[in-house]
């Protein structure tokens, strides 16, 4: 399709700029009084009221290449439901194959992904589309999670109010960490060919090869252990107390997903560098690939802003069902903005519209 600005410059990999995003959703805001939470910036689902409960809907879509695409798809947006107090209960999935590389093994082992990552957190598949389509290269999977929440136990992104502790659960990145291990293991095999081949041995220099043996393996299962869900994450801590507002960063990173959760709730940050849980073998992939660590995507750490009286109440819950927790800023007025505090002062948090695995796979 052509674009109605053909003056306008091509948008980059990643998600739209913050502040573009921002002003399209304003024009499109839904006149509808039954619609508890309608899209911005930050707000990952809608709430939509349906009497006595409150139906919690959310939609994102699997696009780069995975061999775990259904199970993502389906954690993923579990992860979104889950960040409103909601519990996930169906789900619908559209699945785009390419043309000429889909057989019944890829359409069997997509199924089984959904179906497994369904079963493990008791959400019944009921619905959605499926079809082999031209110009792709890779299937690509749109997941459509609906959930249900009782009113009194909402949990609104833009409920965060100055005074709450900004707490973070497992550390960071679990997610880029694991896809960085995989993408490792891949390019070492393609390594190893070229070389048996004597042709591309090039391939070496790659800075994604050579990595320990032992860390790749141990990073590449963080996808499960600690796992990219934060289903249980949610469930615990606003169980155990007052949980203000609830966020599930992802693409851009811990940094992008602070400042979404300021911007949904208009308040300012005061976040601690020192004290961000970032796990030792994301900084060594970091270090070792120019990255940087709170740009990386980073789903199965959950953003909380919590009561203060509230926080080691909710500390000891997480950690007795053995997830760890962090305390890593405060929650304070608009006009200070999202800061980042550490041994260089104090500076302006980065944002990254484009993740820092997607700038990486882009050079």
């Amino acid at each position: 399709m052509r674009s109605p600005h053909p003056s306008s410059p091509a948008f980059a990999l990643g998600k739209l700029p913050a502040d573009y995003l921002a002003h399209l959703l304003s024009r499109h805001a839904p006149d509808d009084e039954r619609v508890i939470l309608g899209p911005g910036i930050g707000r990952d689902a809608a709430v939509i009221s349906f009497g006595e409960r409150y139906l919690v809907a959310k939609s994102d879509p699997i696009t780069f290449a995975s061999d775990e695409i259904g199970w993502y798809a389906v954690h993923v947006n579990a992860n979104d439901v889950a960040c409103t107090g909601a519990t996930a209960r169906w789900f619908l999935a559209t699945l785009l194959l390419p043309e000429g590389q889909t057989d019944r093994a890829l359409v069997d082992g997509i199924f089984d992904q959904i179906a497994g990552a369904c079963e493990g957190l008791d959400v019944a598949l009921v619905g959605g589309h499926t079809e082999v389509t031209y110009g792709i290269d890779r299937p690509i999977v749109v997941g459509f999670m609906l959930g249900e929440v009782a009113p009194e136990r909402l949990v609104r992104p833009d409920g965060a109010r100055p005074g709450d502790v900004v707490m973070v659960t497992k550390g960071v990145a679990v997610e880029g960490t694991a896809i960085l291990a995989r993408e490792a293991l891949a390019r070492e095999a393609l390594a190893r060919e070229a070389l048996a081949r004597e042709a591309l041995a090039h391939e070496r220099g790659d800075a994604l090869t050579g990595f320990d043996a032992g860390t790749i393996e141990r990073c590449r299962d963080l996808l499960y252990d600690p796992g990219i869900s934060v289903v249980r994450d949610a469930a615990v801590a606003t169980a155990a107390g007052e949980v203000h507002a609830m966020h599930d960063p992802t693409e851009g990173g811990l940094a992008t997903g602070l400042w979404e959760l300021a911007e949904a709730a208009g308040v300012g940050l005061v976040v601690d560098e020192n004290a961000i849980p970032i796990l030792p073998d994301t900084r060594a992939f970091c270090e070792r690939l120019g990255l940087n660590p709170l740009g990386l995507i980073a789903s199965g750490a959950l953003l909380l802003a919590v009561a203060p009286g509230d926080v080691e109440t909710i500390v000891s819950a997480l950690e007795e069902v053995g997830i760890e927790a962090a305390c890593i800023g405060r929650v304070v007025e608009r006009e200070t903005g999202v800061t980042l505090q550490g041994t260089a002062g104090e500076r302006p948090m980065p944002r990254f519209d484009q993740d820092e695995i997607t700038r990486l796979f882009a050079e």
